[in-house]
């Protein structure tokens, strides 16, 4: 078993994981469920936090440089050894966007449809989730209900900041820089997806031009070369026949 073979097998387990999460994950806080009924959810999301870990450690074991490997996923082992921090948790949602790449394809439009839509969406309702978890109910909050969250998640990951609504708890601040800092990121990809499209679609153009041109050129060469052609052909002709009578006047002196 390879870390690429067992990264294609888990790849939809860990998309329903990470669904049944977001679900379970929304519906308490957005619903605001506390004490004895909040406990199913917990079951829920701890349950979702194993299998995330067990895929990290998985993921280690199988890795061919495991060192390399470590440390170019950290934040994974922070979402793994702090798991009471729930809006760290909902990094592993990533998920859904790598499945939904891999489901649109490899192409360049596919790619900045994806990234444009899924990853805008997916951050925005992370984003959203996340500081209304720590916002609600902290003195003084300013987000206190979903609505608000998520017009602050899409006037922040745009980086507009109205500052109506902003976040007062440390955890909350942690969020908005994350989703500031994704928005641009988001924001980058695009652009450099759109400015690549542009540049490929300049060089087709050019070589379709030079093609163009080159068809023509051969055309008109061809054209200037038939009159050529045809004097050739009448001189073939002509010689063919001028060996015809000299072979008929050698017949007529080999007689007499």
């Amino acid at each position: 078993m390879t870390q690429a073979r067992y990264r294609d097998l888990v790849e939809w387990p860990l998309m329903a994981t990470a669904l049944i999460f977001l679900t379970a994950y929304a519906w308490q806080v957005i619903g605001r469920v506390d004490g004895a009924a909040a406990a199913p959810f917990e079951v829920v999301l701890w349950i979702t936090w194993g299998i995330f870990a067990l895929d990290y450690f998985v993921n280690l074991w199988l890795a061919e440089d495991r060192g390399r490997w470590f440390l170019w996923n950290l934040h994974e082992l922070l979402i793994v050894v702090l798991p009471f921090f729930r809006p760290l948790r909902l990094l592993r949602l990533v998920t859904l966007l790598s499945v939904l790449q891999r489901t649109v394809g490899e192409t360049l439009r596919g790619r900045v449809a994806t990234y444009v839509a899924g990853a805008a969406a997916m951050l925005i309702l992370i984003g959203a989730l996340a500081v209304l978890d720590v916002e609600q109910n902290a003195p003084d909050a300013k987000i206190v209900n979903f609505g608000d969250a998520a017009w602050w998640a899409v006037t922040t990951i745009t980086t507009v900041g109205y500052g109506d609504l902003y976040p007062v708890t440390p955890i909350g601040r942690i969020v908005a820089a994350a989703l500031m800092m994704s928005g641009i990121a988001v924001l980058g990809i695009v652009t450099a997806s759109i400015a690549s499209w542009l540049v490929q679609r300049i060089e087709e153009n050019a070589e379709g031009v030079a093609a163009g041109v080159a068809a023509a050129a051969e055309e008109k060469a061809v054209a200037a070369e038939e009159p050529v052609r045809a004097e050739m052909a009448d001189l073939v002709t002509e010689i063919a026949a001028l060996r015809m009578e000299i072979a008929e006047l050698r017949k007529i002196s080999e007689r007499n």
